[in-house]
């Protein structure tokens, strides 16, 4: 496998290129164990399911970390039941989202790792920011309060569910040409395809709405205290996302500027919205693994 290209910075927005590709396996020859790490919460966005999770369960599983990826409020166990009960996930919020995490740390004894993707990487910057996440990965993060750029991508990528506001108060389901669009514009239709059929379900449209709408709304639920004082952050950018395009994460690290603590931004730069699911999502997994590594949870992953 491929190692993507890749840009980091920390926050300051003084970017470099990393050395070239490389080769690397698809898993790591030895497990690293990671000594008494903190657990890993997985969250994840609108329209995949929470068992989308279970190929970085296994993988970070093996380099000695336990992990969890809970459901959002209404969504089923099995992807077959959330399809044809999908109106139980009608309504819910970020507030209502980021509280139901919340209460799935609560037993957990720890500050848990947090790492989500999409509107899972906003939650996940909440709850850091609330200082219940021992550290936190925002995967293509969905735009917090403060972000203002807007690229026409990610508005064609929104105007079917944004384009009627009746869809606020519903739960939304993808077709496959839209989710081709939004998540799989840099990878082959067909892959596309395969990850729609296998990992997809309607979602609700209200967190959508809220996040379009944060700039104009006091005390929106997008808004992340940005300057608190908690655990590090890493925020990974697609290169090619439409969802969240690169310009989007990159201006939500750039919110961090003034923040007291560590935050990271990463872009990979020829991955679009479906890293997370698509087939080069060991090298994105392996990515947070050695960020982690380098921030004190656990050992790097041998390339």
């Amino acid at each position: 496998m491929v190692r993507p290209s890749i840009v980091i910075a920390s926050t300051g927005d003084t970017f470099h290129d990393l050395e070239g590709p490389e080769t690397m396996p698809d898993t790591p020859d030895t497990p690293h164990l990671a000594v008494d790490a903190p657990p890993v919460m997985f969250i994840h966005g609108l329209w995949l399911a929470a068992s989308s999770w279970d190929p970085w369960r296994t993988r970070f599983g093996a380099a000695g970390f336990s992990t969890l990826a809970p459901t959002w409020p209404g969504e089923a166990p099995s992807i077959t039941d959330t399809r044809e009960h999908a109106d139980d996930q009608a309504g819910y919020g970020i507030d209502e989202v980021t509280a139901h995490f919340a209460e799935a740390i609560a037993p957990l004894g720890r500050k848990p790792i947090v790492v989500g993707h999409s509107f899972g990487g906003l939650v996940a910057q909440k709850l850091l920011a609330a200082d219940v996440a021992a550290a936190a990965v925002a995967i293509d993060p969905a735009q917090i309060q403060g972000v203002k750029v807007l690229p026409l991508a990610q508005l064609r990528s929104t105007f079917s569910v944004l384009g009627n506001p009746a869809n606020a108060k519903r739960t939304v389901t993808l077709t496959p040409d839209a989710f081709a669009y939004s998540f799989g514009n840099a990878i082959d239709r067909s892959e596309s395809d395969e990850i729609y059929d296998h990992w997809t379900i309607p979602s609700p449209g209200r967190p959508l709405f809220q996040a379009a709408f944060a700039n104009l709304l006091p005390g929106s639920p997008a808004h992340v205290d940005t300057t608190a004082r908690r655990g590090p952050l890493l925020i990974l950018g697609g290169g090619q996302d439409h969802a969240v395009p690169e310009s989007v994460s990159r201006s939500a690290h750039h919110r961090y500027r003034k923040a007291p603590t560590d935050n990271d931004y990463i872009v990979l730069a020829d991955r679009g919205h479906s890293l997370t699911v698509d087939h080069g999502w060991p090298d994105v997994a392996d990515t947070v693994l050695d960020w982690l590594a380098q921030r004190g949870f656990g050992a790097p992953v041998s390339h």
